[in-house]
């Protein structure tokens, strides 16, 4: 309430906060209708009522004084008669004393003519500040922005509140912040008498929302990364300016490669790797290797996992024992240092240096709380980018072990591979499969996922095709058996513990097969979830090669995977690709167009990759073939009736083109001993018509086509039994034989190799 004799309390946004009895008497308004309302509207505007005149009337008569109550300054109104409006060393002395705020006025010049207080260089000389031009006074950090504000204030009367200013550093003191008012200072005529200055001590309040900014920033970038290296980069920007002019993170190298770290204490001779480095001049290239000396707060800090504030005298024995970090700290002007660790649960991963030099403040105690909690939160960032690298290196390392090297061109098809490895690897792989009769399995699959077990995953899908296709099945059975193998790992990963990692995480893979024929010169493709293959034909002709797309291997339902059989010729280049490669949009189509045609895939592969340099957002594989033409005079063809005769025809013409193509006698002769057996066979069990095919690659391929759907079955004949050992024999003699289906019958062939 106002005290006695006063009529109003009035706020610094002018609007009226308390409303006396003596005032209702004095100009005739309740307390209910004048609080809250604007001292203007009550002298400039009114309504004609007779209370506005009389205290437009008696306006003159009206003294007005400043009140603080706690931090917040009101405007009390009084009767002028017996009210003395100076500011009297009694009243200041008051001010001083019961509020924590500096208070000041200053004349129209800004210069300071009364003062409750000091700050800056003269804190503990008041009256040093009184004559002295306000900005300079202080010896703000910014004394042209001031100057400029208060004159602003001056002129129109708006009051500035609540500035944040900093004064400059004497004598490496370290800034003081303010939060200071401005409010223009009226006598009874409203004439313009100064300014009231009021100025707040806010240094330990800014102090402490400057380290939680950085420890909010630490904890907001710092843990986006799962790289050891990108996260003591992210570090060093989060503290770099804000916190000091220089940092240096240095970590244990077993940490980067993903090893366990050491306990502490730290043996001396474990390597470190400087991470990463922020400042004027470093001691050690960052990248490099090195050893902390014995007797240094570095070594001694990997020791006990203490941070601590650390003297830099260029007397100290420690810097005598580092004479390189020693060089590094002199050439930089460096004065003040803090050492911590990065450890969690007594594991040592690395050590953090903040140095402060040149004209910044000096280190305090309570700076080592902010970089203890800093270094926690680095720490714990730090092992999770550590687990993450382990996982990765062991699932890259698995899928090394897992995938085949790189393809090598066979009889059917010259072969290329650009395989670009995505962050923390993935599921992609490709394999290249000869089969049977100049034949080869082209194939392209991708496990959704990445870490161990998407690199288990994708093994345990490879071994399965390799072991289809050495049952000659189709593409599109092969594809169906594959997608239920799929089918039954994902109900075994789904049947997991509810706390295992993969009982929530679907498997999910994509597959292309492709099995091009060279002595047909034929490709038949199946694909489930995968794009489109692209083709790029002899003369420059390129096209999408269209595959009905079948579900994706693991899917739901039991849905085909139709086939597609395309013509093929010499020449032709056929390009299989996961994620986006192959996409219209893309850049791989009008590449491969370009340069499949004069160009090794080899050099294709390249131009590829040059042109995908800064697509490494995920695992890209692309499998390249061209196909080849088989030399006909590798291959025998030749129909036989289906009689008895069939076999000595069939030798002897086993044995003429065994001859010319140089096989030695021992291999003729039992080559001819399988022809006899496969063609008997035939005759026994198969339908006509029957044919011979001799193909000389790598291995002399034998091969007896009939009409006949019915399975050979290899039995082991008792010693009375006069035949059942046809099957038996060509096993025992050949190094691989099967049998495949087609639309017009079966073919059974056996291959061996000639020595």
């Amino acid at each position: 309430m106002p005290s006695d004799g006063a009529f109003m309390l009035v706020g610094d946004n002018g609007r009226v906060v308390e409303w006396s009895a003596s005032a209702e008497e004095a100009f005739g308004w309740s307390r209910q209708e004048v609080v809250g309302r604007h001292i203007g509207e009550l002298v400039r505007e009114g309504d004609g009522a007779a209370g506005m005149a009389a205290l437009r009337a008696s306006a003159v008569g009206l003294a007005v004084r400043p009140v603080l109550t706690g931090s917040a300054l009101v405007w009390e109104v009084h009767a002028a008669d017996g009210i003395d409006c100076g500011w009297t060393p009694a009243v200041l002395q008051a001010l001083a004393g019961c509020s924590p705020m500096i208070f000041h006025v200053l004349d129209r010049e800004l210069r300071i003519v009364r003062t409750s207080g000091a700050c800056g260089r003269e804190r503990e000389r008041p009256d040093a500040l009184l004559g002295g031009v306000f900005p300079d006074a202080y010896d703000l950090a910014a004394p042209e922005e001031e100057d400029a504000v208060a004159r602003r204030v001056l002129a129109t009367g708006r009051p500035a509140l609540d500035r944040i200013v900093r004064t400059r550093s004497p004598g490496g003191s370290g800034p003081r912040h303010y939060s200071v008012s401005y409010i223009r200072l009226e006598d009874a005529r409203r004439d313009v008498m100064g300014l009231i200055v009021l100025a707040l001590d806010v240094t330990d309040r800014m102090q402490a929302m400057q380290r939680l900014e950085i420890l909010e920033a630490v904890r907001g970038s710092v843990g986006e990364h799962l790289d050891v290296i990108a996260v003591c980069e992210a570090l060093i920007d989060a503290v770099v300016p804000a916190f000091c002019g220089i940092a240096v993170v240095e970590v244990i190298e077993d940490v980067v490669r993903g090893d366990t770290p050491p306990l502490a204490p730290v043996d001396g001779d474990v390597p470190l790797l400087r991470a990463a480095f922020r400042g004027v001049v470093s001691a050690h290239p960052v990248g490099g290797v090195s050893r902390l000396p014995d007797g240094t707060p570095f070594a001694r800090v990997l020791a006990d996992l203490r941070p601590r504030l650390v003297p830099v005298d260029h007397d100290s024995p420690w810097m005598s024992a580092d004479p390189a970090r020693a060089a590094a700290i002199e050439q930089s002007a460096v004065h003040s240092l803090i050492v911590a660790p990065l450890a969690l649960r007594g594991q040592a991963m690395g050590v953090v240096s903040f140095y402060r030099h040149g004209t910044e403040e000096r280190f305090e105690e309570r700076d080592i709380a902010l970089t203890a909690d800093v270094c926690a939160h680095a720490a714990l960032c730090l092992d999770n980018a550590r687990r993450f690298t382990r996982e990765r290196t062991i699932a890259a390392t698995m899928k090394r072990r897992l995938l085949p090297q790189q393809p090598r061109a066979t009889s059917a098809v010259d072969l290329a591979r650009l395989h670009i490895p995505g962050p923390g690897g993935g599921g992609a792989w490709s394999d290249v499969i000869e089969l049977a009769g100049a034949r080869t399995a082209l194939v392209l699959g991708d496990v959704a996922g990445r870490g161990v077990a998407t690199a288990t995953t994708m093994g345990q899908l490879r071994t399965v095709i390799q072991s289809l296709a050495a049952l000659d099945l189709e593409p599109d059975e092969m594809m169906a058996r594959l997608s239920d193998t799929a089918a039954r790992l994902a109900a075994e990963r789904a049947a997991l513990p509810a706390g295992d990692s993969l009982h929530a995480e679907p498997l999910t893979a994509g597959c292309l097969i492709a099995v091009y024929d060279a002595l047909e010169q034929r490709c038949t493709i199946v694909r489930a979830g995968l794009s489109d293959p692209y083709a790029v034909y002899p003369g420059g002709r390129a096209a999408v090669v269209a595959v009905p797309e079948g579900p994706v291997l693991a899917g739901s339902g039991h849905a085909p995977f139709p086939a597609t059989t395309v013509e093929l010729p010499e020449g032709s280049v056929l390009a299989l690709g996961n994620e986006d490669l192959l996409a219209p949009s893309g850049q791989v189509r009008s590449l491969l167009t370009e340069a499949a045609a004069d160009q090794s895939l080899d050099q294709v592969c390249d131009s590829i990759a040059y042109a995908l340099r800064d697509r490494r957002e995920t695992e890209k594989i692309l499998l390249l073939a061209r196909a080849k033409a088989f030399p006909a005079d590798r291959v025998l063809v030749l129909p036989l009736p289906a009689e008895s005769r069939a076999a000595p025809l069939a030798r002897a013409a086993t044995r003429r083109q065994l001859a010319a193509w140089d096989i030695g006698e021992e291999d003729a002769f039992t080559a001819e001993l399988i022809v006899s057996e496969l063609v008997g066979n035939a005759i026994r069990h198969g339908v006509p018509p029957l044919r011979l095919r001799l193909v000389l690659d790598r291995h002399l391929t034998c091969e007896v086509s009939d009409a006949a759907e019915c399975a050979p079955h290899l039995k082991h004949a008792r010693t009375i039994d006069e035949d059942g050992r046809g099957l038996f024999i060509i096993a025992s003699l050949a190094d691989a034989w099967g049998t495949r289906y087609n639309g017009d019958g079966k073919t059974v062939w056996a291959q061996r190799c000639p020595s």
